[in-house]
Protein backbone atom coordinates (compact mmCIF):
# COMPACT_ATOMS: atom_id res chain seq x y z
CA UNK A 1 0.00 0.00 0.00
CA UNK A 2 1.43 3.39 -1.00
CA UNK A 3 1.14 6.23 1.50
CA UNK A 4 1.74 9.98 1.54
CA UNK A 5 2.06 12.62 4.25
CA UNK A 6 0.75 16.17 3.86
CA UNK A 7 2.26 18.85 6.14
CA UNK A 8 0.25 22.07 6.44
CA UNK A 9 1.41 25.32 8.02
CA UNK A 10 -1.96 26.83 9.03
CA UNK A 11 -0.54 30.36 9.36
CA UNK A 12 1.16 30.58 5.93
CA UNK A 13 -0.33 32.63 3.13
CA UNK A 14 -3.30 33.96 5.11
CA UNK A 15 -4.28 30.41 6.14
CA UNK A 16 -4.42 29.21 2.53
CA UNK A 17 -3.03 25.83 3.60
CA UNK A 18 -6.26 25.04 5.42
CA UNK A 19 -8.31 26.40 2.54
CA UNK A 20 -6.67 24.04 0.02
CA UNK A 21 -6.25 21.03 2.32
CA UNK A 22 -9.12 19.12 0.76
CA UNK A 23 -7.87 19.65 -2.81
CA UNK A 24 -4.31 18.65 -1.91
CA UNK A 25 -5.50 15.52 -0.14
CA UNK A 26 -7.66 14.56 -3.13
CA UNK A 27 -4.72 15.06 -5.51
CA UNK A 28 -2.48 12.82 -3.42
CA UNK A 29 -5.16 10.12 -3.21
CA UNK A 30 -5.00 9.77 -6.99
CA UNK A 31 -1.50 8.34 -6.54
CA UNK A 32 -1.58 6.96 -2.98
CA UNK A 33 -3.97 4.77 -1.04
CA UNK A 34 -3.35 6.43 2.33
CA UNK A 35 -2.83 10.14 3.10
CA UNK A 36 -1.85 11.38 6.57
CA UNK A 37 -2.26 15.10 7.34
CA UNK A 38 -0.06 16.91 9.89
CA UNK A 39 -0.41 20.54 11.06
CA UNK A 40 2.55 22.62 12.26
CA UNK A 41 2.16 24.64 15.45
CA UNK A 42 5.68 25.98 15.88
CA UNK A 43 9.30 25.96 14.75
CA UNK A 44 10.73 22.51 14.09
CA UNK A 45 7.39 20.75 13.60
CA UNK A 46 7.80 20.33 9.84
CA UNK A 47 11.26 18.82 10.35
CA UNK A 48 9.92 16.35 12.88
CA UNK A 49 7.01 15.34 10.62
CA UNK A 50 9.37 14.89 7.65
CA UNK A 51 11.58 12.64 9.76
CA UNK A 52 8.50 10.59 10.65
CA UNK A 53 7.75 10.23 6.94
CA UNK A 54 11.31 9.03 6.29
CA UNK A 55 11.43 6.55 9.17
CA UNK A 56 7.89 5.36 8.35
CA UNK A 57 8.90 4.73 4.72
CA UNK A 58 6.24 6.98 3.25
CA UNK A 59 6.27 7.15 -0.55
CA UNK A 60 5.63 10.91 -0.72
CA UNK A 61 5.85 13.96 1.54
CA UNK A 62 4.13 17.22 0.57
CA UNK A 63 4.41 20.54 2.45
CA UNK A 64 2.08 23.52 2.15
CA UNK A 65 3.69 26.71 3.43
CA UNK A 66 6.34 29.37 2.87
CA UNK A 67 10.10 29.02 2.38
CA UNK A 68 10.59 28.39 6.11
CA UNK A 69 8.23 25.40 6.11
CA UNK A 70 9.85 24.02 2.95
CA UNK A 71 13.31 24.41 4.48
CA UNK A 72 12.25 22.62 7.65
CA UNK A 73 10.77 19.75 5.63
CA UNK A 74 13.98 19.34 3.65
CA UNK A 75 15.93 19.28 6.92
CA UNK A 76 13.85 16.29 7.98
CA UNK A 77 14.48 14.38 4.74
CA UNK A 78 18.16 15.04 3.97
CA UNK A 79 20.62 12.16 4.22
CA UNK A 80 18.02 9.69 5.48
CA UNK A 81 18.23 6.03 4.42
CA UNK A 82 14.71 6.31 2.98
CA UNK A 83 13.58 9.59 1.42
CA UNK A 84 10.01 10.03 0.20
CA UNK A 85 9.51 11.97 -3.01
CA UNK A 86 9.10 15.58 -1.88
CA UNK A 87 6.43 17.95 -3.10
CA UNK A 88 5.27 21.37 -1.97
CA UNK A 89 2.64 24.03 -2.54
CA UNK A 90 4.26 27.48 -2.17
CA UNK A 91 2.35 29.86 0.12
CA UNK A 92 5.09 32.34 1.04
CA UNK A 93 6.10 35.78 -0.23
CA UNK A 94 9.20 34.90 -2.23
CA UNK A 95 9.04 31.14 -2.96
CA UNK A 96 12.47 30.99 -4.61
CA UNK A 97 12.68 27.19 -4.63
CA UNK A 98 9.32 26.98 -6.39
CA UNK A 99 10.37 29.57 -8.98
CA UNK A 100 13.55 27.63 -9.71
CA UNK A 101 11.60 24.42 -10.27
CA UNK A 102 8.88 26.03 -12.38
CA UNK A 103 6.19 25.34 -9.79
CA UNK A 104 3.28 27.78 -10.25
CA UNK A 105 2.51 30.41 -7.62
CA UNK A 106 -1.18 29.62 -8.15
CA UNK A 107 -2.14 27.14 -5.42
CA UNK A 108 -4.54 25.07 -7.52
CA UNK A 109 -2.02 24.68 -10.33
CA UNK A 110 0.72 23.71 -7.86
CA UNK A 111 -1.58 21.10 -6.33
CA UNK A 112 -2.26 19.73 -9.82
CA UNK A 113 1.41 18.74 -10.11
CA UNK A 114 0.89 16.23 -7.29
CA UNK A 115 -1.52 14.26 -9.48
CA UNK A 116 1.07 13.57 -12.18
CA UNK A 117 3.85 12.25 -9.90
CA UNK A 118 6.43 13.76 -12.28
CA UNK A 119 9.72 14.43 -10.43
CA UNK A 120 13.39 15.33 -10.79
CA UNK A 121 16.45 15.18 -8.57
CA UNK A 122 17.77 18.35 -6.91
CA UNK A 123 20.89 19.44 -5.05
CA UNK A 124 20.81 20.81 -1.51
CA UNK A 125 23.52 22.22 0.77
CA UNK A 126 24.68 21.17 4.22
CA UNK A 127 25.99 23.62 6.81
CA UNK A 128 27.04 23.55 10.46
CA UNK A 129 26.79 19.84 11.07
CA UNK A 130 23.18 18.82 10.53
CA UNK A 131 21.53 21.88 8.98
CA UNK A 132 20.48 21.90 5.34
CA UNK A 133 19.36 24.51 2.82
CA UNK A 134 17.82 24.42 -0.65
CA UNK A 135 18.33 27.91 -1.98
CA UNK A 136 20.76 30.45 -0.53
CA UNK A 137 23.37 31.41 2.07
CA UNK A 138 24.15 35.09 2.56
CA UNK A 139 26.44 37.15 4.79
CA UNK A 140 26.43 40.94 5.16
CA UNK A 141 24.11 43.88 5.69
CA UNK A 142 21.66 42.88 2.95
CA UNK A 143 21.36 39.40 4.43
CA UNK A 144 20.63 40.79 7.89
CA UNK A 145 18.14 43.33 6.49
CA UNK A 146 15.85 40.44 5.51
CA UNK A 147 14.93 40.04 9.19
CA UNK A 148 13.66 43.65 9.28
CA UNK A 149 11.05 43.17 6.53
CA UNK A 150 7.59 43.39 8.09
CA UNK A 151 4.52 41.35 7.05
CA UNK A 152 2.97 44.63 5.84
CA UNK A 153 5.96 45.29 3.56
CA UNK A 154 5.77 41.75 2.20
CA UNK A 155 2.08 42.17 1.41
CA UNK A 156 2.57 45.57 -0.23
CA UNK A 157 5.81 45.09 -2.15
CA UNK A 158 6.26 41.30 -2.38
CA UNK A 159 9.88 40.20 -3.07
CA UNK A 160 10.81 43.84 -3.82
CA UNK A 161 10.54 44.54 -0.06
CA UNK A 162 13.79 42.62 0.51
CA UNK A 163 15.62 44.64 -2.13
CA UNK A 164 14.40 47.91 -0.58
CA UNK A 165 15.54 46.97 2.93
CA UNK A 166 18.84 45.67 1.57
CA UNK A 167 19.59 48.95 -0.19
CA UNK A 168 18.80 50.89 3.00
CA UNK A 169 21.10 48.66 5.02
CA UNK A 170 24.01 49.06 2.62
CA UNK A 171 23.78 52.86 2.59
CA UNK A 172 25.75 53.32 5.81
CA UNK A 173 27.83 50.14 5.72
CA UNK A 174 31.57 49.68 5.28
CA UNK A 175 33.12 46.56 3.73
CA UNK A 176 34.34 43.72 5.96
CA UNK A 177 37.38 41.46 5.59
CA UNK A 178 36.38 38.16 4.05
CA UNK A 179 38.17 34.89 3.33
CA UNK A 180 36.71 31.87 1.52
CA UNK A 181 38.50 28.55 1.16
CA UNK A 182 36.81 26.52 -1.58
CA UNK A 183 37.70 23.38 -3.56
CA UNK A 184 41.39 23.75 -2.75
CA UNK A 185 41.44 27.46 -3.65
CA UNK A 186 41.21 30.67 -1.64
CA UNK A 187 39.65 34.13 -2.06
CA UNK A 188 40.53 37.00 0.28
CA UNK A 189 39.50 40.63 0.22
CA UNK A 190 36.97 43.18 1.40
CA UNK A 191 33.26 42.72 0.71
CA UNK A 192 29.83 44.14 1.41
CA UNK A 193 28.02 40.89 0.76
CA UNK A 194 28.74 37.24 -0.03
CA UNK A 195 25.89 35.17 -1.40
CA UNK A 196 25.91 31.47 -2.24
CA UNK A 197 23.06 30.33 -4.49
CA UNK A 198 21.88 26.82 -5.32
CA UNK A 199 19.26 27.98 -7.82
CA UNK A 200 18.69 30.76 -10.33
CA UNK A 201 16.12 32.57 -8.15
CA UNK A 202 17.23 34.71 -5.20
CA UNK A 203 14.93 37.15 -3.37
CA UNK A 204 12.24 36.57 -6.00
CA UNK A 205 14.59 37.65 -8.82
CA UNK A 206 14.55 34.63 -11.13
CA UNK A 207 17.45 35.93 -13.22
CA UNK A 208 19.79 36.45 -10.26
CA UNK A 209 21.91 33.39 -11.14
CA UNK A 210 20.43 32.70 -14.56
CA UNK A 211 23.05 30.07 -15.36
CA UNK A 212 22.39 28.04 -12.18
CA UNK A 213 20.26 24.89 -12.22
CA UNK A 214 18.74 22.94 -9.35
CA UNK A 215 21.01 19.93 -9.91
CA UNK A 216 24.11 21.25 -11.65
CA UNK A 217 26.36 20.07 -8.80
CA UNK A 218 27.64 23.51 -7.79
CA UNK A 219 27.29 26.40 -5.37
CA UNK A 220 27.23 29.72 -7.26
CA UNK A 221 29.14 32.26 -5.14
CA UNK A 222 28.77 36.04 -5.63
CA UNK A 223 30.87 38.55 -3.68
CA UNK A 224 29.90 42.24 -3.80
CA UNK A 225 33.24 44.04 -3.54
CA UNK A 226 32.17 47.67 -4.05
CA UNK A 227 29.14 49.76 -3.19
CA UNK A 228 28.14 53.33 -3.99
CA UNK A 229 25.10 54.92 -5.60
CA UNK A 230 26.71 55.23 -9.06
CA UNK A 231 27.94 51.64 -8.80
CA UNK A 232 24.46 50.37 -7.90
CA UNK A 233 22.99 52.10 -10.94
CA UNK A 234 25.45 50.12 -13.07
CA UNK A 235 24.77 46.90 -11.17
CA UNK A 236 20.96 46.76 -11.45
CA UNK A 237 20.71 46.12 -15.22
CA UNK A 238 23.14 43.19 -14.95
CA UNK A 239 21.17 41.86 -11.96
CA UNK A 240 17.92 41.63 -13.90
CA UNK A 241 19.59 40.35 -17.08
CA UNK A 242 21.25 37.52 -15.19
CA UNK A 243 24.73 38.87 -15.98
CA UNK A 244 25.78 39.68 -12.41
CA UNK A 245 28.75 37.31 -12.56
CA UNK A 246 30.33 39.46 -15.31
CA UNK A 247 30.00 42.78 -13.42
CA UNK A 248 33.33 44.31 -12.35
CA UNK A 249 31.97 44.98 -8.84
CA UNK A 250 31.27 41.29 -8.33
CA UNK A 251 33.59 38.34 -7.82
CA UNK A 252 32.03 35.07 -8.98
CA UNK A 253 33.05 31.42 -8.76
CA UNK A 254 31.51 27.98 -8.31
CA UNK A 255 32.30 25.49 -5.54
CA UNK A 256 31.22 22.20 -4.01
CA UNK A 257 32.58 22.86 -0.54
CA UNK A 258 33.61 26.06 1.18
CA UNK A 259 34.66 27.62 4.49
CA UNK A 260 33.74 31.28 5.03
CA UNK A 261 35.36 33.50 7.68
CA UNK A 262 35.44 37.22 8.49
CA UNK A 263 36.92 39.66 10.96
CA UNK A 264 33.48 40.76 12.23
CA UNK A 265 30.84 39.05 14.35
CA UNK A 266 28.44 38.10 11.57
CA UNK A 267 25.72 35.50 11.20
CA UNK A 268 24.92 33.66 7.98
CA UNK A 269 21.40 33.92 6.57
CA UNK A 270 20.17 30.41 5.63
CA UNK A 271 17.24 30.35 3.17
CA UNK A 272 16.00 33.67 4.57
CA UNK A 273 16.32 32.80 8.27
CA UNK A 274 19.00 33.59 10.80
CA UNK A 275 21.63 30.85 10.90
CA UNK A 276 24.97 30.27 12.62
CA UNK A 277 27.84 32.61 13.45
CA UNK A 278 30.89 32.74 11.20
CA UNK A 279 33.10 30.95 10.43
CA UNK A 280 30.96 28.29 8.80
CA UNK A 281 31.52 25.41 6.41
CA UNK A 282 29.12 24.32 3.69
CA UNK A 283 29.09 21.25 1.46
CA UNK A 284 27.01 20.46 -1.61
CA UNK A 285 24.89 17.28 -1.64
CA UNK A 286 24.37 16.42 -5.31
CA UNK A 287 20.98 14.97 -6.36
CA UNK A 288 20.06 14.53 -2.68
CA UNK A 289 16.27 14.78 -3.05
CA UNK A 290 13.64 13.83 -5.58
CA UNK A 291 11.03 16.58 -6.00
CA UNK A 292 7.66 16.78 -7.76
CA UNK A 293 7.84 19.20 -10.70
CA UNK A 294 5.57 20.14 -13.64
CA UNK A 295 5.64 17.93 -16.71
CA UNK A 296 7.61 19.44 -19.58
Amino acid sequence: MTKAMLIINPSSGQEKGLKFEEEATAALKKQHEEVTVKYTEGAGDATRFAEEASFGKYDALVSMGGDGTINESINGLAEKDHKPVFGFVPLGTVNDFARALGIPMDEKKAIGILETANSRSVDIGKIAGERYFMNVLAVGAIAEAVYQVSPEQKSKFGPLAYLIEGARALKDETPFDLSIDYDGKKWEGKAYLVLTALTNSVGGIESFARHADVNDGAFHVFILKEFSLPKVVQLIPDLFKGELKSNEQVEYFTATDMKVDTSLDLVVNIDGDEGVELPFEARLLHNELNVYVPEE
